[in-house]
This record gives structure tokens, C-alpha cells and sequence, in this order.
């Protein structure tokens, strides 16, 4: 069951987020954090796949401050032009409060047991891992984040599970800085980091260019037993 709910900001105003609900329409919630083309179809379907497993997913729209309901894909240059646009003027510690914000609306959710997760893809990832560092969710899975080499410096504030999926052959994460991350965040109780050999910038994401079923299954399966143990 789908809807669109809206949540208050933290410095005023309000935004979108897409919801998706478990057949029993209860469970933990799992917050998916969108790529840099908004809450398209792509990020639907990924809280679908929550949903399927039993959790209340919850998709805000991030772009929100810049363009309310962005929805493009990864399949035309004009939509790859305008992705990064958005991007590149995206306030990161401004997604972060609406993700907080986020975080603090699904604990009050009907149905809910009071656990939240989150989920993150590309940008999202980074958001995913900043809100380990800066966030009281409980649980957090990033998949190919861009920048976290240089928010290193913010781990020593994770306090509960972060999951992090790393691809060797990004085109957007440079050797040199998974080897920062792996370095910076190998060892850190709290941490588990996943590295896919072959594997490009979005292996997860079906219907992409660069997806690869194998992998994806099984970086998600090792974030669903991270929810399990977390959000139950």
C-alpha cells in the first residue's frame, strides 16, 4: 500500500515522502535515502522491496528546498545534466536535518515499534553515513556513498550499526578513497564494511546501466540481516 505523507521541516515548511507498508501494515521503518534523481521510480521500487520484507519504508524527497518532486532517471543526458545540477546545489547538512526530521516522524508512526533504519544510495549514502555520525537512528546502511573520505573525521560519534557497500570500480568513489574509508572505518566496533571486486557506482540499482543482480542480492541480503538484528 503506497501514499504520499508530509513531514514537518525543522526550520519551517514542510515536505513530501513516499510511503510504502507491509501487508500487515506494521513493522520497524526503514528510511530510503534517495540517489541524485529524487524519489523516482527507482527509489519507489527500493522502498517496495522494503515493504516486501516487512518494513514501513519511507522515501523523502530531499530535492525538495530546490525542485519539490524531482522524479527523472539515469537514461538521457538532459536528465544526467539536470541530476547533477541538483546536486551540486544540494545543502548537505540541510538534508540532514530533513532527514532527521524523517527520523523523528516514523518513531510516531502508526504501526510502528519505535525502531528506524535507513537506507542510502550515492548521495544517499553519504546522508546514510552522516546520520550514523549525527542521528539517533538505529541502524544505518550506506550503499556507494560519494565524499565520505573527507567526513572521516565524524566516526568517532557512530554509536549504532552502520552497514557501508563499497564498489572497487566506482566511477565516483576513486581508489584512493575507498582506500581512505576502508582505512579510517576498518576496526570501528560499530562498523561493517562490504567491499564488491568488479563492481561499478549503482551494482544495486535495477534497471541501471551498471546493475548486477548477484552483487545486489547480496549487499541487500547483508542489509536486511544488519535491520533484523537492529530494528526488531
Amino acid at each position: 500500500m503506497a501514499e504520499w505523507i508530509e513531514i514537518k521541516a525543522n526550520d519551517g515548511g514542510t515536505f513530501k515522502a513516499y510511503v510504502e507498508k507491509p501487508r500487515t501494515s506494521t513493522g520497524p521503518v526503514v528510511i530510503c535515502i534517495q540517489e541524485i534523481f529524487g524519489v523516482n521510480h527507482a527509489m519507489r521500487d527500493i522502498a517496495k522491496h522494503w515493504a516486501d520484507q516487512g518494513y514501513i519504508a519511507v522515501a523523502p524527497d530531499l530535492f525538495w528546498r530546490q525542485e519539490p518532486g524531482v522524479d527523472i532517471t539515469d537514461q538521457s543526458e538532459a536528465e544526467w545534466k539536470k541530476a547533477f545540477e541538483l546536486f551540486q546545489g544540494f545543502d548537505v547538512n540541510k538534508g540532514v536535518e530533513d532527514l532527521k526530521a524523517t527520523i523523528a516522524h516514523a518513531r510516531s508512526m502508526a504501526g510502528t515499534n519505535g525502531k528506524v533504519g535507513t537506507v542510502g544510495f550515492c548521495l544517499g549514502g553519504k546522508l546514510a553515513y552522516l546520520l550514523a555520525c549525527r542521528s539517533d537512528a538505529d541502524c544505518n546502511v550506506s550503499y556507494y556513498g560519494v565524499g565520505i573520505e573527507e567526513l572521516l573525521s565524524e566516526a568517532k560519534n557512530i554509536k549504532t550499526p552502520l552497514v557501508m557497500h563499497i564498489a572497487e570500480e566506482d566511477g565516483f568513489v576513486s581508489k584512493e578513497a575507498q582506500a581512505a574509508i576502508n582505512a579510517g572505518l576498518n576496526g570501528h566496533d560499530a562498523v561493517t564494511i562490504y567491499n564488491y571486486p568488479g563492481m561499478d557506482h549503482a551494482f544495486a540499482r535495477i534497471g541501471g546501466v551498471p546493475y548486477n543482480k548477484e552483487n545486489a542480492n547480496l549487499a541487500n541480503g547483508r542489509s536486511l540481516e544488519a535491520f533484523k538484528q537492529a530494528l526488531a
